[in-house]
């Protein structure tokens, strides 16, 4: 819900925007109802989720449509693992939902604060080599159209190769069907390893775990690496307490990290000492819960972030030249930089589209200072554009259409469905003016 000024801002804080106007409807009818008017006045129409894309993806130049009344269970159907959710549930509460019918989602990123349709809709993923994004685990989709038509696109439909990621450009997502599987845990091995080691042994252990990512500690040595195997749902739980591992991941992991990150966007020159004291005080740990438990983390620091997908075998040597660079250009980073992996998929617009992939994600505190982190995503991204890197749709980038159209085969094809499901432009907004043309 808008606050009483009017400003709608995005989680990071690096979007923001006052909506003429903002609809909050009751029913999918009553959405369609809107979309007819204001495609008729000419007037923008923008969903908006969680706000947690750090892009200007969801900025509302019209009207902004609230879905927080379209959320829960539309169907299921057990036979074929199949549950349709109405697409302003949060990704939170999937699992409540699906625990029950003995499922789960295949796969899930670390933050579960999106909703179905904003995750989706992004790009976002998880990691596993053998994985792909939350999108590809869309069997159907309904949306209202630019002419405020309500329609269903199914797995037979070749234009769910562009729904089930569409950047919001297409129209607004009113239903979801996903693709589960039968409920399973998860053992998590988190461990320690010099950088080098690491990033040289990346490939092997990609490969080697269903779920593989690591994270690098800039101006240090030190990762923390993440290796998660799947197990049948009856595992027992095992490991630290639940008053344990928030102990470690709230007040550790996230209250001390804000602090840190507090004390180096006030000096920055003791960025590099805090994070070789932080480097020295990780350690390994081994436990075993419900598979979401272990996907999801919280994350309360907040934060800018900027990711870029690269061919799988280009992921190492990426990360030497950041390393590289990071010293070179003296940036001074209290974030860790995140490695994760995703297979290839057939989506039109997925960053793993046509490639399996590998991950690179930066950070910056959001009170660092703005010119010194427009600088490090600067140098970051001119490493990432030169092996051919795709950025992710929610998080910072400067590419546009023309730069995009080079990385993606089927990027017309994706805007030759656009066309058709939205003529008139009823859903643009700049950003999608930049990154798929007026």
């Amino acid at each position: 819900m808008l606050p009483v000024t009017g400003v709608w801002t995005n989680w990071g804080g690096t979007a923001s925007c006052t909506p003429a106007e903002v609809v909050t409807p009751n029913s999918v009818d009553e959405l369609a109802a809107h979309v007819r008017k204001a495609a008729e006045n000419g007037t923008p129409v923008k969903p908006v989720g969680a706000g947690h894309s750090f892009t200007e993806i969801a900025v509302a130049p019209g009207i902004q449509v609230n879905l927080s009344r379209l959320r829960g269970v539309r169907s299921v159907d057990l036979d074929r693992k199949r549950v349709t959710l109405a697409a302003g549930t949060h990704l939170h509460e999937v699992p409540a939902i699906l625990e029950p019918l003995g499922l789960a989602m295949e796969n899930l990123g670390d933050i579960d604060r999106q909703t179905l349709a904003g995750a989706t809709s992004t790009g976002t993923h998880g990691t596993g080599a053998r994985f792909g994004g939350i999108s590809t685990q869309i069997r159907e989709v309904q949306l209202v159209d630019g002419s405020g038509e309500v329609i269903r696109v199914g797995e037979d439909d070749p234009d769910l190769k562009a729904a089930a990621l569409g950047l919001g450009a297409l129209g607004v997502l009113t239903e979801i069907t996903l693709q589960c599987v039968d409920a399973f845990a998860v053992r998590a091995d988190e461990g320690t390893g010099h950088v080098d080691d690491v990033i040289d042994g990346f490939a092997d252990n990609a490969a080697r775990y269903d779920h593989y990512e690591f994270y690098w500690f800039p101006h240090t040595t030190a990762t923390i690496t993440k290796a998660n195997t799947r197990l049948p749902a009856d595992t027992p739980r095992r490991g630290p307490s639940s008053l344990r591992r928030y102990i470690d991941d709230e007040l550790l992991a996230n209250r001390l990290l804000g602090l840190l990150c507090e004390a180096g966007a006030r000096a920055p020159r003791t960025v590099r000492s805090i994070n070789q004291v932080v480097g020295r005080a990780l350690s390994a740990r081994t436990y075993t819960d419900r598979s979401d438990k272990i996907f999801i983390s919280d994350r309360d620091v907040r934060f800018r972030e900027m990711e870029y997908a690269l061919p799988l075998a280009d992921v190492p040597d990426a990360l030497r030249e950041v390393r590289a660079m990071i010293e070179r250009r003296r940036h001074n980073v209290s974030f860790p930089i995140e490695v994760r992996t995703a297979a290839a998929d057939d989506l039109m617009l997925s960053t793993a589209s046509g490639r399996a992939s590998g991950y690179i994600a930066v950070h910056r505190f959001h009170r660092d200072d703005p010119a010194a982190s427009r600088a490090y995503f600067r140098d970051v991204e001119e490493i990432m554009v030169g092996r051919g890197g795709r950025p992710h749709w929610g998080k910072m980038h400067t590419r546009d259409a023309e730069s995009l159209r080079a990385l993606y085969p089927r990027f017309d094809e994706f805007r030759a469905v656009r066309d058709r499901f939205d003529p008139q432009r009823v859903f643009a907004n700049p950003y999608l003016d930049t990154v798929l043309g007026s």
